[in-house]
C-alpha cells in the first residue's frame, strides 16, 4: 500500500475516533477527506505530492490529539468527551505552585 492510500485509511480511522457518535461531524469530515484527495488525484510532482502528504499527516495528528468532543447538556452547557489517549500524558494538578530555581 502507498504512503497516500494509508494516508487517506489513517485520516478516515482517526475521523471515526474523534467524531465518533456524532454523525453530522463525521458525515462533514469524511466528504472534506474525500474532497481533498479527489482534487488532487491527478497530481503527479513527486515534490508536491510529498508536501501533501505532509500537510494530511500534520492534520491527522491534530485531529488525533488535539480535538476533543463536546456534548450539549442544555442550552448554556458544554459535557466534553475527551478519549482516553488525549488523558494519558496529562499532568497531575497541583495546588501549590513550584518556585522557580
Amino acid at each position: 500500500m502507498g504512503p497516500v492510500l494509508q494516508l487517506f485509511k489513517t485520516l478516515h480511522r482517526t475521523r471515526q475516533q474523534v467524531f465518533k457518535n456524532d454523525t453530522k461531524a463525521l458525515e462533514a469530515a469524511r466528504i472534506k477527506i474525500n474532497e481533498e484527495f479527489k482534487s488532487n488525484k491527478s497530481e503527479t510532482s513527486p515534490k508536491k505530492i510529498e508536501e501533501l502528504i505532509k500537510i494530511g499527516s500534520d492534520v491527522e495528528l491534530l485531529l488525533r490529539t488535539s480535538v476533543i468532543q463536546g456534548i450539549h447538556t442544555d442550552h448554556n452547557t458544554l459535557k466534553l468527551v475527551p478519549r482516553k489517549e488525549l488523558l494519558v500524558e496529562n499532568v497531575p494538578y497541583c495546588d501549590a505552585p513550584t518556585q522557580k530555581q
